[in-house]
């Protein structure tokens, strides 16, 4: 970067200059955890001598109420503890996307409102975990169900390893519940379709005509105050050639939500293209044909059951939680970790 040249191709050196903010924060947590871990060495150095001396431990308590120090020192360990395990994790990810920000898509499946219903408690439970993991999540686009729910929505995570944490989100997610929505509260089982894809403002692999893109504009709906619903400043992106259609309405201006439109556009057709690559090994490696179709919906990945009894699923990892209360508020660690460390496709 110190090289007189640097800036003269833009895109490499808004690469290069990527890479060494995300090394120097890599660097900066490692420095505070090493800062703090002799903090926490030197309190509980204290701790054994006063113990040595055969004196009640120390008092008052350090900062914390009614607390005493040791106390004070087991929190703050199981903090650090927690912090370095997530550290640890990110070394599970050395795939080349996986440091990146994330696209997670949520789509209801057959079941009406049910089903909408459904999908609007995974888009809680995702910006739930977002929120408790620092990660910046915002709503891109959203299509509200009629009656109750959503039938569809995009939302971008941006932070350090979103995608890498969240890509086994990815699959179909049943929840077996009391109906609220029917009379009789009769027991109803309903599915949502995840897709989970990296973001990138431009894919090296992917290129774009213009010609191929159709433009609509249109108004936003749902909340988002008078200006978003009045004025027709979401965008619609359709790239004839694969037909695949991508919309953003979470800006308030027409060149803002396309810009931000086109990245989703991008992460799409990257996805199209792995899977394209996919098929031909899978031929060359069993040379049977590989169906079209939706074969993703039959790839259930995990179950929500809240009767007759209460379980969460994972059926790749075999992970299991007796709280789904818990797991649908964001607490999803135990089931991402398990699979980031240990979950291998089957061939």
């Amino acid at each position: 970067m110190g090289q007189p040249d640097f800036w003269q191709d833009q895109e490499k050196a808004k690469e290069a200059s990527q890479e060494v903010n995300i090394l120097k924060e890599e660097r900066e947590r490692w420095e505070k955890i090493d800062k703090e871990l002799n903090d926490l060495a030197e309190l509980a150095e204290l701790v054994e001598t006063e113990e040595s001396k055969e004196k009640i431990p120390l008092t008052p308590p350090l900062k914390r109420g009614e607390q005493n120090l040791e106390k004070e020192i087991e929190k703050k360990y199981l903090e650090l503890e927690k912090i370095v395990s997530r550290e640890e994790l990110a070394t599970f990810l050395p795939e080349k996307y996986d440091s990146g920000s994330a696209l997670l898509s949520i789509y209801s499946g057959a079941g009406g409102t049910e089903a909408q219903d459904w999908a609007e408690m995974l888009l809680r439970m995702y910006l739930r975990y977002a929120e408790s993991h620092n990660f910046l999540a915002k709503v891109l686009h959203i299509h509200a169900g009629q009656e109750a729910g959503i039938k569809n929505v995009t939302i971008e995570v941006k932070g350090q390893y979103a995608y890498g944490y969240l890509k086994g989100e990815a699959g179909v997610h049943r929840l077996v519940r009391l109906s609220p929505f029917n009379a009789n509260n009769l027991r109803h089982t309903s599915f949502a379709l995840v897709e989970v894809l990296p973001e990138f403002d431009k894919a090296p692999e992917i290129s774009i005509d213009p010609k191929d893109l159709r433009v609509d504009t249109f108004r936003s709906s749902g909340p988002g105050g008078q200006y978003v619903n009045k004025t027709e400043s979401a965008v619609r992106l359709t790239h004839e050639p694969t037909g695949i259609a991508v919309a953003c309405q979470s800006e308030r201006s027409q060149a803002a939500n396309k810009e931000q439109a086109m990245k989703i556009l991008y992460s799409k057709l990257y996805q199209l293209e792995l899977k394209k690559q996919e098929k031909e090994k899978q031929k060359i490696r069993s040379n049977v044909k590989i169906s079209e179709g939706t074969a993703e919906w039959g790839a259930q990945i995990r179950s929500y059951v809240l009767h007759p009894y209460k379980m969460v699923k994972d059926h790749r990892t075999e992970i299991e939680s007796r709280q789904p209360e818990r797991v649908l508020d964001g607490g999803l660690d135990e089931f991402i970790e398990s699979f980031v460390k240990n979950y291998k496709a089957k061939p």
